[in-house]
């Protein structure tokens, strides 16, 4: 674990929020000198605290309109199966996060796509055609009250 100082932290939630803020403001939200939080900045990226800036993109305007998380069980439990999935979800456009975890199953999936009939066609053709895959639970995105991912 990396020892960050309260300002430290401070830089890190206004870029969360906001990864296109200017060292001036920033400087200024967090209390410092613009060369100094430049500095700061500089060495978080440097440790790999902080790891990339990315864009939010508008789901609608992209075409984006169905979203759901899926949990997948695999077959059996194997290093070679797990690299073979991973390797087939790496491929696969629709998925855009897919997660190792504990418990009942061993991946959760975070699934984009046009429309219902699209993640129908990735359920059954792509995901459901997978060797590894015993499983498939989809849970329907309705609503997104909050989103914090960066």
């Amino acid at each position: 674990m990396m020892n960050l100082d309260e300002i430290d932290r401070r830089i890190l939630h206004v870029l969360s929020h906001d990864g296109r803020i200017s060292n001036v403001d920033l400087a200024g939200k967090v209390g410092l000198s613009p060369s100094a939080c430049l500095r700061r900045v500089q060495e978080l990226e440097r440790r790999d605290v902080i790891q990339g800036y990315r864009a939010q993109l508008n789901a609608a305007a992209l075409g984006i309109g169905f979203l759901a998380y899926v949990t997948v069980g695999l077959s059996r439990h194997t290093k070679q199966e797990q690299a073979d999935f991973e390797a087939a979800i790496k491929r696969a456009p629709q998925v855009r996060e897919c997660h190792n975890i504990t418990g009942t199953v061993e991946y959760l999936l975070r699934v984009e796509t046009t429309d219902l009939p699209a993640y129908k066609h990735f359920h059954t053709e792509v995901l459901g055609a997978l060797p590894q895959v015993a499983t498939i639970t989809s849970y329907i995105v309705m609503g997104s009250p909050k989103d914090e991912r960066g």
